[in-house]
């Protein structure tokens, strides 16, 4: 994969330092700048703290002229406008290059996600991933506009100022930090314990927002079934739980500020207390003594302060290997294989032995043969669990078999790219998902080309959704809510067929495409479908004898085997599962009926 300024790939390394530095490739140069006015600025507040001695020393006590105490005043003047100037240009390309480099591995993270394998999403949780791309993703921009510019800050202000009170007294500024290193190694006692913690808070925080986008996707079933106590119950239980973690979490932050406060404090009034002496004595000047006040309170003060950077930027460390756990899963490959172009498919299909099963080891398909010729309409039915969508999702590749041949048109499934499979298939889910957009735009959706409104007008006539969507104040413009919310069931289904139709897809998969509909819908979608179906090989996934009664083959599936296979006519006269379901659905709707008849 090529390192390019889009691709972060190559920040996965076993060493975070290096993977953040490779995060900021296209910003260094900001960084660096601002690492540089940084330590101008501080340079400028120590030479404040140096430019009170002279004045002190040299000219407050020498009868000054106003001149001279005019210049001084300019000088400390210039000073202040230095250290504001360079420490605000610091800021801002700091914080320039934070949220450049958020934004990229927010577009980056988000378009990842998007191209990785079916399987993977199968096991990941959605809250999980949210989490990942949004709170992660922000402590690592606090991380980068905050945390490390100001460590860096408090190391520059250290040297310099250990440097300034140096060339005032050398003990004194030995023995003005000796805490130092006990403060860094307490540092590290907590940064070592509070990783864990913040760890274990960050999962629970993804436990939560998977709880929640569950009940705001679901909140028609809740409402439906009367489980808002429950949910909320639920919800509460996972709560709590993230308010304990967190609140060990900030018990631990609560105990290290009075412990480095300490420390400092008693460093601080040591250090005040030995100039002092040395300022009776005649050993320093007023001057030096003004001058060490000020320099040790940016020295000791700052150091307690890294600490507590430490800590935070653990937990940027945290947020990036979380956010690194997803960028180093594998992509899916769909663009690796074959694209016959020179002619479109003509839907020979033909199963050979073909067995799947998942990473677990559980297998769902065994021994799977049958063939199938174009324009053919193969229904696959069976009770759930039995196999019948692992079967069909096969075809586009968003699973691979793992025993036997699958071939298409003479080629081996596997030999074509999974990007032109799916641009040759058309699908039309069961519970057909519409994005928040206008009816046009979810009707154009795949379609790799620029589409007129006369050919949408006529997709959308085909589907028999035509007169619904002019009804509408602004037609094709309106806009669909939340997975289409503004729309029943059935226009839903006429839209995705709609789509489908546009597409012209060589193969088609109807996953159920009529169970969820009332009798007077089905009517009319069955309508559009047969024009969908004509001269396409097709895949039907149906519950229901009514459904699959004109296939030209069944596949009847029974815990991932074919049980029975041939046309309805023939397998009603085998005794056998379809013969079963058929005999058990054509029960039950005579039974609706006489019901019906006697009101």
């Amino acid at each position: 994969m090529a390192k390019s300024f889009n691709d972060l790939h190559h920040i996965v390394t076993k060493r975070r330092i290096i993977g953040l530095w490779r995060l900021l490739s296209g910003y260094r140069l900001f960084y660096l700048v601002a690492s540089l006015c940084l330590g101008i600025g501080t340079l400028a507040r120590t030479g404040t703290y140096l430019w009170l001695r002279e004045f002190i020393d040299e000219i407050l006590f020498s009868s000054p002229s106003r001149q001279q105490l005019a210049l001084a005043g300019l000088g400390f003047v210039g000073l202040a406008a230095i250290q504001g100037l360079f420490t605000f240009v610091s800021g801002a390309l700091s914080a320039r290059t934070a949220e450049n480099v958020a934004r990229n591995l927010r577009n980056y993270l988000f378009d990842h996600i998007q191209r990785l394998t079916f399987t993977y999403h199968d096991q990941m949780q959605t809250g999980e991933l949210i989490s990942r791309a949004s709170s992660d993703i922000d402590a690592l921009r606090q991380f980068f506009s905050d945390q490390v510019v100001n460590a860096g800050q408090i190391l520059l202000l250290f040297i310099i100022n250990f440097m300034a009170i140096a060339t005032i007294d050398l003990g004194l500024a030995i023995r003005s930090v000796i805490v130092v290193p006990l403060v860094l190694l307490t540092s590290i006692w907590f940064f070592r314990r509070i990783t864990k913690a913040y760890e274990a808070y960050q999962e629970q925080e993804a436990v939560l927002s998977t709880a929640l986008q569950e009940n705001l996707a679901g909140v028609r079933v809740v409402k439906a079934f009367a489980q808002q106590t429950y949910e909320r119950e639920k919800f509460e239980r996972e709560n709590w739980e993230k308010f304990v973690r967190g609140r060990r979490l900030l018990t631990m932050h609560s105990f290290f500020w009075p412990t480095t406060d300490i420390i400092a404090g008693a460093q601080l009034v040591a250090g005040l207390y030995m100039a002092a002496r040395m300022t009776i004595n005649g050993t320093i000047t007023i001057g030096s003594y003004l001058a060490y006040a000020g320099l040790i309170t940016w020295i000791i003060w700052p150091m307690r302060n890294l600490g507590r950077l430490i800590v935070q930027m653990s937990m940027g460390l945290v947020s990036f290997g979380r956010v690194l756990e997803v960028i180093k899963q594998n992509r899916e490959p769909i663009a690796q294989g074959i694209f016959p172009h020179e002619k479109e498919l003509d839907g020979r299909v033909v199963f050979d032995r073909i067995g799947f099963s998942y990473a677990d080891g559980g297998q769902v398909l065994k021994e799977i043969s049958f063939s199938v010729t174009p324009g053919e309409v193969v229904a696959v039915l069976g009770p759930t669990g039995s196999g019948k969508t692992t079967l069909v999702n096969l075809l586009p590749r968003f699973y691979n078999y793992t025993s036997g041949s699958l071939k298409l048109d003479g080629l081996e499934l596997n030999q074509f790219a999974p990007e032109y499979l799916r641009r040759q298939i058309g699908i039309v889910e069961q519970e057909p998902f519409l994005f928040s957009r206008t009816i046009r735009e979810n009707i154009t959706l795949g379609v790799d080309r620029n589409v007129e409104d006369e050919e949408v007008e006529q997709a959308s006539k085909a589907a028999a959704i035509y007169d619904t969507i002019v009804a509408f104040p602004n037609g094709f413009d309106t806009l669909v809510g939340e997975k289409g919310v503004t729309l029943s069931g059935g226009q839903k289904q006429r839209v995705a067929i709609a789509r489908t139709l546009l597409k012209d897809p060589c193969l088609l998969i109807l996953d159920d495409s009529t169970s969820s509909i009332d009798t007077l819908t089905e009517v009319e979608i069955r309508g559009a479908l047969e024009i969908l179906m004509q001269g396409r090989t097709t895949f039907i996934i149906a519950h229901r004898i009514q459904s699959v009664m004109n296939a030209d083959k069944i596949l009847v599936l029974d815990q991932g085997t074919i049980a029975q296979i041939g046309s309805h006519d023939e397998l009603i006269l085998q005794d056998g599962v379809y013969k079963r379901i058929h005999e058990m659905q054509t029960r039950i709707e005579d039974a609706l009926v006489q019901e019906l008849t006697d009101v």
